[in-house]
């Protein structure tokens, strides 16, 4: 499956839209339920603190950025290669074996889930999605880093919605 651009945009504005909706009008709405609304679970999911141990594992899993590089520039998981959503390209990917274990992330989980389908397709056994995003990670302060390795709390919001 190939996301063109127009397509990729308008999907997360419908999401984004979705998530807004939610939370106006069910203040109750926890941040679990928006998630279980906008995942498709076609992809596992690995939590934010059972990540932290995997990647002081040995077999440590490759980590993918599956967000914009304006995003990935303001803060990324130490050690993630950003792959894009929007030029997603599989051929940047044909250094790693199909058996790597391998996490993928975005925001929240919507665009990364989206990307590892398409992993999936193209023959990668071992590919979890990171439940609630690098939002999750960084709600748990949890460390990121910038463009320049700096150490920083901030998460670009993708979009002013």
């Amino acid at each position: 499956m190939i996301i063109n651009k127009q397509s990729a945009l308008l999907w997360f504005h419908i999401v984004a839209l979705m998530l807004v909706s939610t939370i106006a009008h069910a203040q109750t709405t926890t941040f679990e339920e928006i998630l279980d609304e906008v995942l498709d679970g076609t992809v596992p999911v690995i939590d934010a603190r059972a990540l932290v141990t995997r990647l002081s594992e040995p077999s440590a899993p490759i980590l993918l950025d599956a967000r914009e590089p304006e995003e990935y520039a303001v803060s990324h998981l130490q050690g993630a290669k950003n792959v894009g959503f929007e030029n997603f390209n599989l051929a940047t990917l044909a250094d790693i074996d199909k058996d790597a274990p391998i996490v993928i992330y975005c925001s929240v989980g919507y665009r990364s889930e989206k990307i590892g389908e398409n992993l999936q397709r193209a023959g990668f056994k071992n590919v979890v999605n990171l439940w609630g995003g690098i939002f999750d990670w960084a709600n748990q302060q949890l460390p990121l880093i910038n463009q320049a390795k700096e150490k920083v709390t901030s998460v670009h919001p993708y979009d002013e919605n």
